[in-house]
C-alpha cells in the first residue's frame, strides 16, 4: 500500500543522566509541598561524576535546611540504583552542591493575585493508538524503560546497570493508523560479566547472548502487552556492524549497537534538570512548548497548564469527539486568563463537530486560569518525583489527575453527538 510512512519516538530509563537530575528537583518540590502546600519551586539539578548540585529559587515554609537536601539527593540516588561507588556515581560518594535561594518578588508579585508564573505557550496531545491514548511509539518506548527497571530492580536480569534508553519505529498507514511494529532500539548499561575484553587491539563487546536476553525478556513481552496485532513477523536482533537479512514484516532489534555500554550514568554524561521534554511529553507527535516541568510548582503554568491541556486532549479522544487532539494554550506572566485556546484534530474530528465547537466546549468545562488548573487537578500535592521517571503522560498512576477522563460524557453530551 502507498502512503504508509515511519514515525519514531525514544524514551530513558530512571538512570539516565537527565532523568536523575529531574528526579532530584521534583524530590525537592515534593518535599516542600508535603511541609508547604503554597511553596514556589524552581529547582535545578545538574549530576557529574560523583557530583551533584542543586540549585534554584526556593520560597517555602518547609524546613528545606542542607541536611534535608543531602539527605533529599541521597535517597533519590540510591532509590534509582546507583550505590556502588566502583562506577563513578553512588549515593554514599556523591558530593553535594547545595545553592538554593528565594524566589525573585518580582515574579511572586504577580503570582500572588493569582496570575501565571511566566509567560509562554502549552500543548497537550491525545490520540486512540493506545488504551491511554498516547502515540504508540513513546507509549512502546516507555514500556520498555519501565520493564528494563523492574527487571533490573527485582534481579531477574542481574547484569543490568541503571542508564538505558529506548526507541521504536512504528509503520503507519496513510490514514494515520498503526500499521505495524517496524524497528526497536535499546541501549542498556551493563556490567562486566557479559561483556568480552578484546585483546590485540579489538575493542570490548557486549555479548549476543545478552542481546538475545533483552529481546526476549524486555522487548518482546512490552511489544506483546497492548498491540500484539502490530507485531507482523519476527523479532530479528541486528549484530553492530552486520547487515541481517530481514523478512517484510520482521521487527529489527537494535540492543546495544555501538557495541559495549559499561560506562554510563552522570559518570558517562552530564546530567541537567529538563533536557528531555520531549520524552516528557508525546515523543514528538504532538507539539512542544518548549518548557521543562520537573522541578517547578504548579504555579508555573509550563507545567500546569501542560497537565491541563494533556487532561483536555484525553477527555475530547475519550469521548469520540474527535480521534486525535492537539490543544494550546498560551500565558502572560501575572495575567490569569490564557491568550488563546487552539484546538486541532487533524481532521478526525466526529461528524458534526468542528474545532470551533471544540473551544466553546473547553471554555464552557475547563478553567484554565492557574488557580483554576491547580484546583481542577489538585495540584498542590507532593506527587511530581514519580512523574519524573517513565513519562508524565499515559501513566495509570492516580494521583496523576490530568489522565482522567472524567469529562468525556459531559463534553460529548453537550457536543450533541
Amino acid at each position: 500500500m502507498s502512503g504508509r510512512y515511519l514515525f519514531t519516538s525514544e524514551s530513558v530509563s530512571m538512570g539516565h543522566p537527565d532523568k536523575v537530575a529531574d528526579q532530584i528537583s521534583d524530590a525537592v518540590l515534593d518535599f516542600c509541598l508535603k511541609h508547604d502546600p503554597m511553596s514556589r519551586v524552581a529547582c535545578e539539578t545538574l549530576v557529574t561524576t560523583d557530583h551533584c548540585t542543586v540549585a534554584g529559587e526556593i520560597t517555602t515554609k518547609a524546613p528545606l535546611t542542607r541536611e534535608a537536601v543531602d539527605k533529599l539527593v541521597r535517597e533519590v540516588i540510591t532509590d534509582i540504583g546507583y550505590t556502588d561507588p566502583a562506577i563513578g556515581f553512588a549515593a554514599s560518594t556523591c558530593q553535594i552542591n547545595n545553592v538554593i535561594h528565594a524566589q525573585s518578588p518580582h515574579i511572586s508579585q504577580g503570582v500572588d493575585t493569582g496570575g501565571a508564573g511566566d509567560q509562554g505557550m502549552m500543548f497537550g496531545f491525545a490520540c486512540d493508538e493506545t488504551p491511554g491514548l498516547m502515540p504508540l511509539p513513546i507509549d512502546l518506548s516507555h514500556r520498555l524503560v519501565a520493564h528494563h527497571a523492574e527487571l533490573r530492580k527485582n534481579g531477574k536480569i542481574k547484569w543490568l546497570r541503571p542508564d538505558a534508553k529506548s526507541q521504536v519505529t512504528v509503520e503507519y498507514n496513510a490514514d494515520g493508523t498503526p500499521h505495524r511494529i517496524h524497528t526497536v532500539v535499546l541501549s542498556t548499561q551493563h556490567d562486566e560479566s557479559v561483556m568480552v575484553k578484546g585483546g590485540g587491539g579489538k575493542k570490548d563487546y557486549f555479548t549476543d547472548d545478552a542481546r538475545q536476553q533483552v529481546i526476549d525478556q524486555i522487548i518482546l513481552p512490552v511489544l506483546k502487552a497492548d498491540r500484539p496485532d502490530l507485531i507482523k513477523g519476527k523479532l530479528v536482533m541486528v549484530v553492530p556492524g552486520t547487515s541481517p537479512t530481514l523478512g517484510d514484516a520482521d521487527v529489527a532489534c537494535h540492543v546495544n549497537p555501538t557495541g559495549c555500554f559499561l560506562e554510563g550514568g552522570p559518570h558517562g554524561d552530564c546530567g541537567l534538570t529538563g533536557r528531555k521534554i520531549i520524552v516528557d511529553t508525546y515523543g514528538g507527535r504532538g507539539r512542544h512548548g518548549g518548557g521543562a516541568f520537573s522541578g517547578k510548582d504548579p504555579t508555573k503554568v509550563d507545567r500546569s497548564a501542560a497537565y491541563a491541556c494533556r487532561y483536555i486532549a484525553k477527555n475530547i479522544v475519550a469521548a469520540k469527539l474527535a480521534k486525535r487532539c492537539e490543544v494550546q494554550v498560551s500565558y502572560a506572566i501575572g495575567y490569569p486568563d490564557p491568550l488563546n485556546i487552539w484546538v486541532n484534530t487533524e481532521g478526525t474530528a466526529a461528524p458534526g463537530v468542528t474545532e470551533d465547537k471544540l473551544v466553546a466546549l473547553i471554555r464552557k468545562h475547563f478553567d484554565l486560569t492557574p488557580k483554576g488548573i491547580i484546583e481542577g487537578l489538585n495540584l498542590r500535592r507532593p506527587i511530581y518525583r514519580e512523574s519524573a521517571r517513565h513519562g508524565h503522560f499515559g501513566r495509570t498512576n492516580a494521583e496523576f489527575t490530568w489522565e482522567k477522563a472524567d469529562k468525556a460524557e459531559a463534553l460529548r453530551r453537550d457536543a450533541g453527538v
